[in-house]
Formats: C-alpha cells, structure tokens, sequence
C-alpha cells in the first residue's frame, strides 16, 4: 500500500536543538572541547558601564568560527547558514524561533576587537592540543602565502594624487561659498589606459590603492599581479599543528618576518612549557639578520642560503692569516674597509696595475679597472648553515619541511575561508588568518586519537608496574642465590 504524508503546521511543538544534533557532530564536539567564557574577560576593556547591550562576544566568535569551518567568507552568508542548521544554532546558543545577530554587527565587532583577543582564543585551542599530548614543539617549519586583499587593482591612485587630496580638499571648503553661485560641470572620468598609460607599471613606490591601504600590489611568477597581504605560518612538524599566524605588508621579504614569527612562536609553546629548538624554512628566509635571529635565540636553523652567497671563489682563494684574496694570477686583492647595503659586508681590491696586464681580465672584470669582492661579517654562519643543510639531516629537514608546511597552507587557502579576505586593514588581516588557523587545529584536535598507552586505566598501570616489581625481585633473588653459591 503506497503511504503518503500529509503535512500540517503544529501551532505548539515541544522541540529541543539538544536532542536533534548527534553526539559526533562537529560542532557538539568543539563545544566539549573549549570552554569559550574566558573571552567575557578578555573582552571587557572594549565595553563600557552604560549603554545599549552588544552582541554576545562568545556568539561573535562561535558564529566566526562557523564562517571558517564551513569556508564561507561571507558576513551576510554566515548569518543566513546559522538560521537554517540545528547544529549551528545549538552551538551558537540560539532557539529556533530566536532572531540572530545582523550580519553588519560581525563586521563591526571584528573591527572592535583587538588582535590581543583573537590571539588569545587561538592560544587556548593550542593549549588543548598540547595537553592531549599532540605536539612536542621541538621543531617548528615556517612557510609564507599571499593572500588576496579586499581591493581591486583598479583602485589603484598615484602616490602624488593622494598626497595633494588633502590641500585640494581645504581649498575646496574655502572656495565653497563663492562657487554656489557658479556653473558647476562634473569632472570627466579617465579610462584605465588613461590614467596609468599603457606602457606604465604599477608598483607600491608609485601607486597606493584608497581602498585599503596597508594592502600591496605583489605577485608570484606564472601569477597574476593583485593587491596581497603577505601570511606567515608557523607548524609543529610532528603534529602539523599550526604554533603562530600573521599576516603583513605583501611587499615585505620572508627573511624580514621571520624574527617576528620566532619570537611570537616560543611566547605560544613556552607558556605551556614547550622549548623550541630547531626551525626549518626556504631560501626566502635566508639573510644575516635570520641567521643572527637564530644565534641569539640559540635555535638550529635549516634554511638554505640565498643565491647571493658564494662559498667558494672560483679562481680566488682566502687567506685568513693576512685577511687577503689571491687571484689565480697571484695577484693579491686587500682588504680596503667595510660597506653597508642589506648588512656589514668586507670590501677587498686589487690594484688597477695588477690587472691592467692580466691575460684574463676580460673574462674575470671585463672593462672595469679592477677585481673587488665584499664578504658579508657574518659569513662564519652563512658558511656553518651551508654545512647543515647539505648533511644528510638537512637533506631530510628539506623534505620533512615540504610535506608539513606546504599542505597546511593549501588546507587553510582552500577549505578554511584564507583565499580572500573580506575585511580591510592590516591588522583585520592577522585577525582571519588567526582565525582560520584555529578553525584548522580544532579540526585536528577533534580527530587527534590519544596513543593507546595514554588510554590505560589508573588500575592497568598499577599492575604493569607490579609486574616489573615482581620480575625485578625474582631476577634479584637469582643472582644473590648465584652470589651465595660463589662465596661458599
């Protein structure tokens, strides 16, 4: 017999979220996991004694949380997917027939909120991982992403335009009253070719996007040039867990954020007791402030050097003795003093006498007068790096760096809501990349299944440690019974 449902509205219903949302169920298990009230505390110095009740700051962060698990990078969407799933309204805390917060007041809270909140939130996921045993933070591999800015390149303005838009904007106030009564005609819009001109080419010294402005036009070869924020990430290698997240300005060098990420990286593991040691990075990373970045806060790197640097001299040979090259000729190159451009370096010249008649100086200074060649103060540890990296651990750090950090960064670019931001601002930047990296170590937290000796009862290990007891008695009874015998 062929059934049918006939479908009647109840005008009351006894109906609870609780019952309807599996115990399995994502989002029932975070709740189980992170105990979110500590951010009533974090958060109360952005609120005062008076005034209209904000939105719930835990609901803020939940409802933020939900954007990023389910890669949606939409304020506007994220209300709309919170009023339609069970298990999303039961994890924000919300009935059904409970009006949700507007999707303006994400925004609105997002740009209240200090970075300080956001990191502290990310802290407390990271000390939940450390405590079920997941990471050790020993090693730690660091890596770089661009990430697509809130803004078009054709927003982009010449720096020169903007800096005369302040003067241009008092004499129009001054001029105002005597231009009512005037003709007033609009100002022709200029083309894109027009402004930029074909052949221009647009960069961070020339142009400057109104849109926002810390963003920077930057590209990666076979890419397409777009307004970027330059992401840091930094990743436990035997857990993948994410240690650290920030963003910064696109046009800075990997080399130039890598202190910054260090010393935020040992601030999160030491406060749960975790010493780093060792810090794995690409060629991007490699200067001699890294190097001494990495002296000073007494960690082994292993980060290939930059193509710059030269550990041998094809033709030129070093005496330390006298502090002096010699050419193949035997020609000698002195050291004439010390020059400054990304660091100290060591500058040595020959005499123009000695290569005037040289039979190879051509190939060796072409028209120039003479030989020089600098050498950076700290090529002791440039020189110890090239060591460490081309041993038979740093060819294994190399490959354990590719297949840690590089699939983290694709995960959070392409399944948690990195790809494009939809805020504006630097420091909004960090806030998202903060929170996408806590989306991703709760979903390894969630997954992460303890090792089957952490899962012994108290009673178990009682008697395993009986048994040891007992072996260890019996096998002292033997020998002293041997003893006995012997002195008989």
């Amino acid at each position: 017999m062929q059934g049918r449902k006939n479908y009647q509205e109840k005008l009351f219903t006894s109906f609870q979220l609780s019952d309807r949302v599996p115990e399995e169920n994502i989002y029932r298990q975070v709740l189980k996991l992170i105990d979110f009230r500590f951010l009533y505390r974090a958060t109360a110095p952005y609120y005062g004694k008076e005034g209209q009740a904000s939105v719930d700051p835990v609901v803020f962060f939940k409802l933020m949380l939900v954007g990023y698990l389910e890669n949606i990078t939409s304020d506007r969407k994220i209300i709309q997917s919170a009023s339609m799933r069970m298990d999303l309204l039961f994890f924000i805390g919300y009935d059904i027939d409970e009006p949700l917060p507007w999707h303006s007041t994400l925004s609105r809270t997002r740009k209240l909120y200090g970075e300080d909140v956001f990191l502290s939130l990310f802290q407390e996921v990271l000390k939940q991982c450390i405590n079920k045993g997941m990471l050790s933070g020993r090693r730690q591999a660091v890596d770089s992403m661009f990430i697509k800015a809130n803004a078009s390149m054709e927003s982009l303005l010449e720096k020169d335009i903007l800096a005369d838009a302040v003067t241009y904007s008092a004499e129009l106030k001054e001029n105002e009253e005597e231009d009512k009564d005037k003709t007033r005609t609009l100002p022709v819009e200029k083309s894109k070719d027009e402004r930029f001109g074909k052949s221009q080419k647009r960069n961070n010294k020339t142009h400057y996007s109104p849109s926002d402005p810390d963003s920077r036009i930057a590209t990666k070869p076979g890419k397409p040039t777009l307004l970027n924020y330059l992401g840091q990430v930094s990743v436990d290698t035997g857990s993948h867990v994410i240690t650290h997240a920030q963003a910064f300005h696109a046009d800075k060098r990997d080399s130039q954020c890598l202190r910054e990420v260090l010393n935020q990286t040992v601030d999160n593991l030491g406060r749960e007791g975790l010493i780093m040691e060792e810090v794995l990075a690409d060629t991007n990373y490699s200067s001699t402030e890294s190097l001494e970045t990495l002296k000073k806060m007494e960690l082994r790197g292993y980060i290939p050097n930059f193509g710059g640097f030269k550990p041998e001299r094809e033709g030129f040979s070093y005496d330390p003795e006298h502090d002096h090259y010699v050419c193949s000729q035997g020609k000698y190159l002195k050291y004439k003093g010390l020059k400054k451009n990304h660091s100290l370096s060591k500058q040595y010249l020959s005499r123009s006498s000695d290569c005037k008649e040289c039979p190879i100086r051509l190939s060796c200074i072409g028209k120039s007068r003479n030989k020089m060649i600098t050498e950076t103060l700290s090529r002791p540890l440039f020189m110890q790096m090239e060591q460490r990296v081309k041993s038979k651990k740093g060819q294994r750090m190399k490959n354990l760096r590719h297949s840690t950090v590089e699939p983290v960064i694709g995960t959070l670019v392409n399944y948690l809501g990195i790809k494009k931001l939809n805020t504006r601002g630097l420091s909004n930047a960090t806030k998202c990349l903060l929170m996408s990296a806590i989306a991703y170590n709760l979903k390894k937290l969630i997954k992460f299944k303890a090792p089957l000796a952490a899962n012994w009862s108290r009673k178990s290990l009682i008697d395993r440690l009986n048994n040891k007891i007992n072996q260890f008695i019996s096998v002292f009874s033997v020998y002293r019974k041997v003893l006995i015998i012997t002195e008989l």
